[in-house]
């Protein structure tokens, strides 16, 4: 849970990354925990396009911590794996923990920890981006 051993590394293989993954992980506010923009404690809703060159993740905002959702859309997928502790549970990984983005041979890979497992994405780049939320006791 604490992000320190990779934010250390991160300058130095920051410029082997692709375009949008650069941004995202290098973005101030994604590894501040007191940010609106930090991944942490956000829910896991879906993922899309399995199996295909195209796919996104959509993850749900913490009323108590974020205003947006996070969508990522990761272009050019070579490799995916979704590790459940518990495979009765579906897509349902509990709350990101944490999430590392490396250079990969085929451009980047994005690990993203939660409670109940994790998933990885290997692409060419990714594109992350933050959308309004409504908080309500429904969401």
């Amino acid at each position: 849970m604490d992000p320190s051993r990779y934010l250390s590394h991160l300058p130095s293989i920051s410029g082997d990354l692709p375009p949008g993954a650069r941004a995202f992980a290098t973005d101030a506010d994604h590894y501040d925990f007191r940010s609106r923009r930090c991944v942490k404690d956000l829910t896991l809703r879906a993922v899309r396009g399995v199996g295909g060159e195209e796919m996104a993740a959509e993850f749900r905002h913490n009323c108590w911590k974020h205003d947006q959702d996070l969508l990522i859309r990761y272009a050019g997928v070579s490799g995916f794996v979704i590790d459940r502790v518990d495979e009765g549970r579906g897509t349902d990984l509990g709350t990101v923990i944490l999430d590392e983005i490396l250079p990969h041979r085929y451009g980047c890979s994005h690990e993203i920890a939660c409670w109940d497992g994790s998933l990885t994405f290997v692409c060419r780049d990714l594109r992350a981006t933050w959308v309004e939320a409504i908080c309500s006791s429904e969401s």
